[in-house]
């Protein structure tokens, strides 16, 4: 009799537990797990730095040369930046984000869709800006992401095939330890979170609902210590130093007074024939200085803040382009050495030299007497295509 209770209580803990975990899977694939975004124009969560509008806006982002209160510098201060693969696929479209980024590099991820890479630094710093949708890393993504001295490289996964392509090799190779290094698939849950209702009325396959936020980064990053106070560090049998980022960062020249808008009003281009869908358009609006993004014939809005993506710089770089190089359809794109590029500011257009020296070195923009081009201050967008590309203007 006793062996036949004890048998009962092992069927029915048995059951009780396949209950629950279905039950939670089934929560968890349901439910909304970030807070809703609110009626458009609405910010995503409560400020996290309260502002003096009093406070003089005169301290310089070094990355997209914008200008904030010394409130908001004694934040980044202590942070280093966090470079985000976010993938643009249509059906996972709008994305979040975007418009909060202060730099963003896109390319061709694999089989004609691109991916961006976006660097969050000084613009996300008084509000917890919701990320949407993470994916994996790619190697040119990686190089990029190398210019800014060991930033937070955040993705899920990545290409993994033997050979050239292989960046999660890379990454581990290149110095990312486990505390700037901030995989998915090692940090997981509360941080990445898997939204299936992010999108409203929208059913999402699974590859499209990875979600985090600036803070939730961050706060892994402090936890960590891989922050801008951090101490040296063993990270794969080599010496990280922890002093600041910044010591070894050479910003971009930014300009002190915009001039006179050119007459530049739209700027278009595409990626690969026969995918429109990533066919991008650009149209100057004077009112704002800055050209916003249309993209596969619709407007690109945040799906945060609804706000259109604007950016002050559109950047045109001409990289060598290989691919697809294997079963996974990657690619390869030049990232080190010179190239050509166009910059559109300011309604005008700039015939440009892009110059990376070494992986690590910072991309930048000269002119034919190879001096610096200085940037408009504000979110700069880079678009990596292949040597020949039509660019309309």
């Amino acid at each position: 009799m006793q062996k036949k209770h004890l048998l009962v209580a092992l069927v029915l803990y048995g059951l009780s537990t396949i209950l629950s975990f279905s039950a939670f899977s089934y929560m968890e694939k349901s439910k909304v797990v970030l807070p809703s975004n609110g009626s458009k124009g609405e910010t995503l969560l409560e400020a996290l730095l309260k502002i003096d509008p009093n406070e003089p806006r005169d301290q310089t982002c070094p990355i997209n040369g914008q200008l904030y209160t010394q409130t908001e510098k004694n934040a980044w201060e202590k942070r280093r930046p966090l470079f985000v693969m976010i993938e643009n696929h249509p059906e996972a479209r709008p994305h979040s984000g975007l418009s909060r980024a202060d730099v963003i590099f896109e390319a061709i991820a694999e089989g004609g869709v691109t991916r961006f890479g976006a660097v969050y630094y000084c613009a996300a710093q008084i509000q917890d800006v919701e990320l949407a949708p993470i994916r994996s890393a790619r190697t040119y993504f990686v190089d990029w992401a190398s210019g800014y001295n060991f930033p937070m490289y955040v993705h899920v996964g990545g290409a993994n095939v033997p050979g050239p392509t292989d960046a999660l090799g890379q990454i581990s190779s290149y110095g990312w330890g486990l505390e700037n290094d901030i995989n998915q698939f090692s940090v997981g849950y509360p941080t990445f979170v898997r939204d299936y209702n992010r999108l409203p009325g929208k059913e999402l396959a699974t590859e499209h609902t990875m979600v985090t936020t600036t803070e939730k980064l961050w706060a892994v990053a402090t936890e960590r210590e891989w922050t801008n106070m951090s101490p040296d560090r063993i990270v794969n049998r080599r010496v990280v130093p922890g002093t600041d980022w910044l010591a070894d960062f050479q910003p971009w020249t930014f300009e002190d007074l915009a001039p006179a808008a050119g007459n530049v009003k739209k700027v278009a281009y595409g990626f690969w024939d026969g995918y429109s869908d990533y066919s991008q358009e650009w149209n100057y609006d004077e009112t704002k200085d800055g050209f916003l993004q249309t993209m596969g014939g619709q407007a690109n809005k945040d799906h945060n803040n609804d706000e259109q993506i604007t950016a002050k710089n559109v950047v045109v770089l001409f990289a060598t382009e290989k691919g697809p190089i294997n079963e996974k359809k990657h690619m390869l794109y030049g990232t080190t050495g010179t190239g050509d590029a166009l910059i559109f500011k300011h309604g005008e257009a700039i015939e440009a030299t892009w110059t990376k020296k070494t992986r690590t070195d910072e991309l930048r923009f000269v002119d034919s007497r190879g001096q610096d081009i200085p940037m408009a201050r504000g979110l700069t967008w880079i678009s990596v295509v292949g040597i020949g590309t039509d660019v309309t203007y």
